[in-house]
């Protein structure tokens, strides 16, 4: 008789419906950023990370790490590149303890006040390397029209795309389109 494997009666991982969706989310992600790449900090980044944490958990970040992997394939591996490895993650993780709430308004809320920390955050990498706090300060301040103009964007397409959005995903994520 052959032992069983160690394996042998769990539950894989990914199916290979979530892996898709996953890297569907990934792709959408990206050519949703650059499809609006002429407007300065306005893109479905966070409405999409969001819904992915809601629909996949943690496993969102497949899709996430997939996205930041793109970004470095077609724009270069530089000092923002690394940025981006952990500024989603805080995203990640805000979504994950709200993950139960369904209201749009908390998700834009949410979504806009990353788009106001996501410009501090991506200075820490400059804090660090290149001069400490008159850097990261003279940073920031130069960024603030761009860090309210995420904040602005994101708001409003997190209020505006949300729900329907949601409607989408839970058709193709869950068996019979039914999200509880």
């Amino acid at each position: 008789m052959k032992p069983p494997s160690p394996s042998a009666g769990k539950t894989p991982r990914f199916t290979a419906r979530e892996l898709c969706l996953l890297a569907l989310m990934a792709a959408l992600i990206f050519s949703s950023k650059v499809a609006l790449a002429a407007l300065p900090n306005i893109n479905l980044n966070s409405v999409l990370i969001i819904l992915t944490v809601i629909f996949f958990g943690w496993r969102a970040l497949l899709a996430v790490y997939v996205y930041v992997l793109l970004e470095g394939l077609v724009f270069g591996f530089s000092i923002w590149w690394f940025g981006y490895l952990y500024v989603w993650d805080v995203l990640v993780v805000a979504a994950m303890l709200l993950r139960k709430n369904d209201s749009a308004l908390l998700w834009a809320v949410v979504a806009a006040v990353f788009g106001l920390i996501f410009g501090p955050l991506m200075y820490l990498e400059y804090f660090a390397i290149n001069g400490g706090w008159e850097m990261f300060f003279a940073m920031y301040v130069a960024g603030i029209p761009y860090d309210l103009t995420h904040c602005i964007g994101n708001f409003v397409l997190t209020l505006a795309l949300y729900r329907p959005l949601h409607t989408v995903l839970r058709r193709l994520v869950e068996p019979g389109g039914q999200h509880t």
